[in-house]
């Protein structure tokens, strides 16, 4: 196997265990058990379990990233609602097929400590720019107040992560491929849905 190849199975061997038994309950050794290697492999591809989890969480966002500008480039001659939708639908998508290691991430998130704000500075900032640019371009012509703005971006961002912060909710109806196809297509739908709902709201209201 090459290297790269088997860096990623010992990564996906750990977000799969992060995910069911937290970062602190994880040994090095039950990661090398489940990727079948050893754990001297491991050492010296990452040095260390804290080594592993950054490699990993660099790969995620980096990945993350690069799809959201790549969809926002491909988007670029399309009115900046419909520019936000697919931007939307290719969130969901790239966190649902992560789903284990984002649900790992969110309940890190939740939790105050040099790890988070380092992702915070890094990742979470440029993410936050991009989602915020296209959609405040969406709401332009609405007579939403600025403070406005910033409760619905809010709400968006809210949206974009509640089912990876409560995945027990899912768990029964998210069990094969197909289902995980599904939700990503209904789950896009309902939030673009609320977008719909949020900017046609307004633009009746200032009619009256």
């Amino acid at each position: 196997m090459k290297k790269n190849e088997t860096k990623q199975k010992v990564m996906d061997a750990a977000c799969s265990l992060f995910f069911a038994k937290g970062f602190h309950g994880t040994s090095v050794r039950d990661i090398a058990k489940k990727a079948a290697v050893n754990v001297s492999l491991i050492n010296y591809y990452f040095s260390s379990k804290q080594g592993l989890l950054e490699a990993a969480v660099v790969s995620y966002y980096e990945k993350y990233l690069e799809l959201l500008e790549n969809v926002l480039d491909d988007t670029a001659s399309l009115a900046p609602t419909s520019k936000l939708k697919k931007l939307i639908e290719a969130i969901i998508q790239y966190k649902q097929n992560q789903h284990q290691f984002t649900c790992f991430i969110q309940r890190e998130l939740s939790m105050d400590s040099i790890f988070v704000r380092e992702m915070m500075v890094t990742y979470l900032a440029k993410e936050n720019y991009m989602i915020s640019k296209v959609f405040s371009s969406a709401l332009d012509g609405t007579p939403y107040t600025h403070i406005d703005k910033e409760f619905l971006l809010f709400q968006l961002k809210g949206l974009l992560s509640t089912p990876y912060m409560a995945p027990n909710e899912w768990k029964n109806k998210i069990l094969w491929d197909q289902s995980h196809d599904f939700f990503i297509k209904k789950y896009s739908k309902s939030i673009n849905d609320w977008l719909d709902y949020v900017i046609e709201k307004q633009q009746q209201d200032n009619s009256r």
